[in-house]
């Protein structure tokens, strides 16, 4: 089991999870969905909650949402990085307002302000684990974006992996040069410190390493008429023919607004439930 536990936290599987993440290989619910659908369901959702301070309609929507991050299979690193940050937040936000006399009226807007921030992350979870590279970058295309956008995504997504690697070996490197720490001090403060030495020096050679790579990619990249298949009509119309709405798109479209319209309904009629009980 201790065994277990060190090859799930080592660096190699934090490597494969950001790399499965990027490049949307778990499959999922929106996974099948046309990309630009899956775009403006984002949207929506990152939209909407800044437009209501109603509890019940974000509960129902941070409901929804959490349900999609389930469905479109959502990697445990991912999860667990942002039951971290929701976590410590609204701790900071309820301690911040316990130490300055707060009262219900300042933890119902915590609340609100934790379940919206909540929402859009779950959203964006969902939407942007579900594609990969060239379907984001053929979406942003099709959707009229500057061809700069959609090359500096692919391009991004490319270097991804190249940067992690650079980072593993110089690290790699570092550890094997360095000689042992000799005293760990009390509760082994020195052991982070040390560790932190060696990723502030390994920033420095990584971009180097990454910079004599970039040549490389951008000319793969041009050389399959990345730039010109955004630019040209014909290129454009070649590049993105196999995107279409189905049916199935059309469904989650409907089914979203009647999400959305139901919740807000739902919100309105929960003061007047309250007050006949």
């Amino acid at each position: 089991m201790a065994r277990k536990q060190r090859d799930v936290l080592s660096v190699e599987w934090v490597k494969l999870e950001l790399l499965r993440t990027a490049y949307a290989t778990r499959g999922g619910l929106f996974a099948a969905f046309d990309p630009r659908v899956i775009i403006v369901w984002y949207l929506v959702f990152a939209v909407v909650p800044w437009l209501t301070h109603n509890i019940t309609v974000l509960a129902i929507l941070f409901t929804a949402c959490a349900a999609a991050v389930a469905l479109c299979r959502v990697g445990p690193l991912v999860l667990g990085l942002f039951a971290f940050g929701l976590v410590t937040e609204t701790v900071y936000l309820f301690a911040v307002a316990w130490f300055f006399d707060g009262n219900l009226h300042t933890v119902a807007s915590l609340v609100t302000l934790s379940l919206k921030l909540g929402i859009v992350a779950l959203a964006s979870m969902a939407a942007f684990v579900s594609l990969d590279p060239e379907k984001l970058s053929d979406a942003l295309v099709s959707m009229k974006a500057p061809p700069l956008l959609s090359f500096g995504v692919s391009y991004g997504y490319r270097m991804l992996p190249i940067i992690m690697d650079e980072f593993h070996t110089i690290v790699d490197g570092y550890r094997l040069r360095s000689a042992p720490l000799e005293r760990k001090g009390l509760l082994a403060w020195r052991v982070p410190v040390h560790i932190g030495f060696a990723l502030v020096r390994s920033f420095y050679p990584m971009m180097l390493n990454t910079a004599k790579r970039t040549r490389t990619t951008v000319e793969a990249l041009e050389t399959r008429g990345f730039t010109f298949a955004g630019e040209s009509t014909k290129g454009r119309e070649i590049r993105l023919a196999y995107l279409r709405l189905r049916p199935r798109d059309l469904a989650l479209a409907l089914t979203t607004a009647i999400l959305i319209t139901a919740s807000f309904t739902l919100g309105t009629l929960a003061p007047l439930f309250a007050r006949d009980f």
